[in-house]
C-alpha cells in the first residue's frame, strides 16, 4: 500500500475486497436481483475511487454496504431461534441418554419392600404438620399429607379417583370423597384413602369429625442402567427391570392387547439354574444362595421378620404359586431366560406365578434411587 494513499480510498478498497468475499460465499443461495444490485454498487464504488473525492467515495461505500446487507442471513428473531435450537438439542440428548444409557422408573407396588418402597399410605390421628414441614416432607421424603374434616353433618357415600384433564400422571391424580351434601377433593390416590378406616361409605359424620387424615409416600424413583448389560450378562441377585410383553402376567391375561408394563424384581436364577424354595431359604443348584442380597432376604423367619424381610416363600399366606409352590418343587430355568423374584416374597407376583423372563424383555439393571431422599437413597442393593 502506498504511504500517501488517502484513508477513505483505503477503506473503499477494503469494502470492495470484503464485498467480493461475501458475494462468493453467498451467491449460491442469494437471488439474482440482490447479486445484480451488489454488482452495480460495486462498479459505482470503483468509479468513485477514481474520482478520489472523499464525499463521493464515502456515500458510495454506504450504498454498497446497504446492498450487501441483503446478502446476510436474516437475523430477525435470532435469539428465539437459538433458544429453540438449544431446547431441541437438550431434548435430543435427554432422549438419547434415556434410550441407550439411563432411564428413570417409579416403584408402584410393594413387591420389592423393604429393598425398594412402592407407594405407602398411612392413616394418622394427629393434625398434619405446618406448611413449612409439609413442603419439607414432600421435597425430601416424597410424602404428601391429607386432612379431610367434615364441614357439616353428612354421610360418606363413596370414593372416586379422577385425573386432571384425563392426564394419567400421578402428579395430576386426585380423589373425590363424595357425601350426601357435597364432595371433598384430595390430591392423593384412592388407595391412600382406603387405608384410613374412617373413610368408608355409609359412615355418618358430624361437623368437625375427621373423615380421612394421614399421609402417602411416593414410591422410590430409580435410575435404571440400560448400558452395562450390553457388555456383561445379568447375574443372579441383580435387581433388574423388564417389560411384560409376551409374559402371562395378570394384566396381560385379563386385558390382552394392552400395552406391556415394566416390572422390577431380583434375578433369582439365570438360564441353566435349578431353583427350589424351602422357606425362608432359596436353593440354587442344590445349595442355599450365598449372594449377600439373598442372604439378607433369607435372614427373616415367618414369625420374626428381620429388618422387614421374611425370607422366600412358596406363595402368599395360605396359598401357593404354580411354580416352586411347595418345599420339594424345583424348576429349571430355560436358556436365555431369568427367574424373577420379589424381595417381599409373600406379597409379590413374580416368576413363581407367571414363569420366567425372556432375555429380550430385559430393560436394564436397577442402579440408583435418586428420590426421595430417604434411607433407600443411593445405589440399589
Amino acid at each position: 500500500m502506498f504511504p500517501f494513499t488517502p484513508k477513505h480510498i483505503e477503506q473503499a478498497r477494503l469494502y470492495l475486497r470484503e464485498s467480493a468475499k461475501l458475494v462468493a460465499y453467498r451467491k449460491d443461495i442469494t437471488s439474482p436481483q440482490v447479486l445484480e444490485a451488489v454488482e452495480a454498487e460495486t462498479e459505482a464504488l470503483k468509479a468513485a475511487i477514481k474520482t478520489r473525492d472523499k464525499a463521493t467515495v464515502e456515500a458510495q461505500m454506504e450504498r454498497l454496504d446497504n446492498a450487501c446487507r441483503h446478502l446476510q442471513p436474516n437475523h430477525q428473531h435470532s435469539s428465539w431461534r437459538e433458544n429453540v435450537e438449544v431446547f431441541v438439542v437438550a431434548i435430543s440428548i435427554a432422549l438419547g441418554v434415556r434410550t441407550y444409557f439411563v432411564q428413570p422408573f417409579t416403584i408402584p407396588t410393594g413387591s420389592m419392600q423393604p429393598t425398594l418402597n412402592g407407594i405407602i399410605s398411612q392413616a394418622a390421628d394427629q393434625p398434619q404438620p405446618n406448611p413449612i414441614m409439609r413442603v419439607f416432607d414432600w421435597v425430601v421424603l416424597g410424602r404428601n399429607h391429607f386432612d379431610v374434616v367434615a364441614q357439616r353433618d353428612e354421610t360418606v357415600l363413596g370414593i372416586r379417583e379422577s385425573r386432571w384433564l384425563g392426564i394419567p400422571l400421578g402428579l395430576f391424580t386426585y380423589t373425590l370423597i363424595e357425601t350426601d351434601s357435597g364432595s371433598y377433593s384430595v390430591s392423593v390416590p384412592k388407595d391412600a384413602l382406603l387405608s384410613d378406616k374412617r373413610c368408608v361409605p355409609g359412615r355418618k359424620v358430624n361437623r368437625g369429625d375427621i373423615i380421612a387424615r394421614g399421609h402417602t409416600t411416593t414410591g422410590d424413583h430409580v435410575l435404571v442402567d440400560k448400558f452395562s448389560y450390553h457388555f456383561v450378562r445379568p447375574t443372579a441377585s441383580n435387581v433388574f427391570v423388564f417389560n411384560t410383553a409376551g409374559i402371562k402376567t395378570h394384566e396381560n391375561v385379563y386385558n390382552p392387547g394392552a400395552p406391556s408394563q415394566f416390572y422390577i424384581k431380583r434375578i433369582g436364577g439365570v438360564g441353566g439354574d435349578q431353583l427350589r424354595i424351602d422357606p425362608p431359604t432359596l436353593f440354587r443348584n442344590g445349595t442355599p444362595a450365598t449372594e449377600p442380597a439373598f442372604v439378607r432376604v433369607m435372614a427373616g423367619t415367618l414369625r420374626a421378620p428381620v429388618d422387614g424381610y421374611r425370607g422366600y416363600s412358596n406363595g402368599p399366606e395360605r396359598a401357593s404359586f404354580p411354580l416352586l409352590g411347595n418345599p420339594k418343587a424345583v424348576v429349571d430355568v430355560p436358556k436365555n431366560s431369568f427367574f424373577a423374584l420379589g424381595d417381599n416374597s409373600y406379597h409379590s407376583s413374580d416368576s413363581r406365578d407367571w414363569g420366567w423372563v425372556p432375555e429380550h424383555n430385559v430393560v436394564g439393571r436397577g442402579w440408583l434411587v435418586y428420590w426421595p431422599f430417604s434411607r433407600h437413597w443411593g445405589p440399589v442393593r
